[in-house]
Formats: structure tokens, C-alpha cells, sequence
């Protein structure tokens, strides 16, 4: 997808993701996945129904899966790097 590249490991039944994503990224739909996640570097927001949350590098997260948890990410500076944790 444009505007993403990341290195995955896979272990004991969790993905490990280090991501990137670009100003040029843009969700085809909104995600459902869980995730728990630290940010390295950049500034974003996540976009909930109704709520939107900021993120910045010292920041982390975590996001149930599920349709009530469902999230869109927006770049806000030139890029966002996190690692992320995923149940597989």
C-alpha cells in the first residue's frame, strides 16, 4: 500500500511490526484489528466514531479489536514510526 513499508517478526503467536507511514497513506476502510503500539518518531491521529486521538513519538497505545474500536490513521508531520504488536 502507498505510503507504508515495515519489517515483521513473528513469534509465539504475536506479529512484531516496525512501520512506517507517510503523509501519503490512506486506509482503503477502517481497521479492526487490535493493536498495541509505541510511537518512535512523528505526530498522528487516530479517528474513532466520534473521537479523535493525537499521537506523538513517547506516546503509546492500545486498541481492542472489534467493530467498536474501529480506527482510521492520519500522518500529521512528514512521517510516523511505531512499533506495533498484533495478535496473529
Amino acid at each position: 500500500m502507498p505510503g507504508v513499508r515495515f519489517k515483521v517478526v513473528e513469534l509465539h503467536g504475536r506479529r512484531f511490526r516496525l512501520a512506517q507511514f507517510t503523509r501519503e497513506f490512506k486506509e482503503p476502510d477502517w481497521c479492526r484489528k487490535g493493536h498495541v503500539g509505541y510511537v518512535l518518531e512523528g505526530q498522528g491521529e487516530l479517528q474513532f466514531t466520534g473521537q479523535t486521538v493525537s499521537l506523538q513519538a513517547g506516546d503509546g497505545f492500545s486498541i481492542p479489536a472489534g467493530e467498536e474500536h474501529k480506527h482510521l490513521l492520519r500522518v500529521v508531520s512528514e512521517r510516523i514510526c511505531c512499533v506495533l504488536v498484533e495478535e496473529l
